[in-house]
């Protein structure tokens, strides 16, 4: 009943707060660039009222239009250099997220691998390697003995069974590869009867 009715855990989330940081420049990027668009369009009515006013001889009109449009001008210049700070902003916090993952496998990494020094202490590996050149060693000298025990003549004697060996191999038949004929039933001689009764064969022979 408690774990039906009981409050669930809620997930942890893998959003961090570098990851918040990215997307909140992010949007204040695209909202610059948003700006910039509106600005550039409202330049371009600008210029264009400003020629209309000018062939109709309203030079005054024209000329504060201008102003304004200049104002405008030197506010897309701000954005532009806002924007690129926002830019390199983001890349830097970008690149030390990175840098942190980087961090932290080498962290990981680290402590694997002096897990397995703290496995293969120097003193078990100069031991196991002096084992191995002790049985090496004894090995080799097994055969040397073994081997220093034949003379000449039992080099002789051996080589003289393995061609005696080769010979008897070569004298053997070999062996009919050609199929057996198969006999038929009435090739085959019937086998006589056995006497039951053994009484009766006594007293035929009486």
């Amino acid at each position: 009943m408690g774990a039906l009715f009981g409050k669930s855990k809620k997930p942890v989330s893998r959003v961090t707060e570098q990851d918040k940081a990215v997307l909140q420049l992010k949007q204040q990027r695209d909202k610059l660039k948003q700006y910039q668009k509106k600005i550039e369009l409202n330049l371009e009515r600008d210029r264009q009222l400003a020629k209309k006013l000018l062939s109709e001889d309203k030079r005054d009109k024209a000329k504060l239009l201008l102003k304004k449009k200049r104002y405008q001008e030197q506010l897309l210049q701000n954005t532009d250099s806002q924007l690129e700070k926002l830019e390199q902003l983001t890349h830097d916090l970008e690149f030390t997220q990175i840098e942190v993952q980087v961090l932290e496998g080498l962290k990981t990494g680290n402590a694997a691998l002096k897990k397995v020094h703290d496995i293969l202490n120097i003193d078990e590996i100069e031991k196991i390697m002096d084992e191995t050149r002790e049985g090496i060693e004894k090995q080799r000298e097994i055969d040397e003995m073994i081997s220093g025990q034949l003379t000449s003549e039992d080099d002789e004697a051996i080589e003289a069974e393995l061609e005696s060996i080769l010979d008897v191999a070569d004298q053997l038949p070999d062996v009919p590869e050609d199929k057996l004929p198969e006999a038929k039933a009435e090739d085959i001689p019937e086998r006589p009867q056995r006497v039951k009764n053994k009484a009766n064969k006594v007293a035929v022979e009486a």
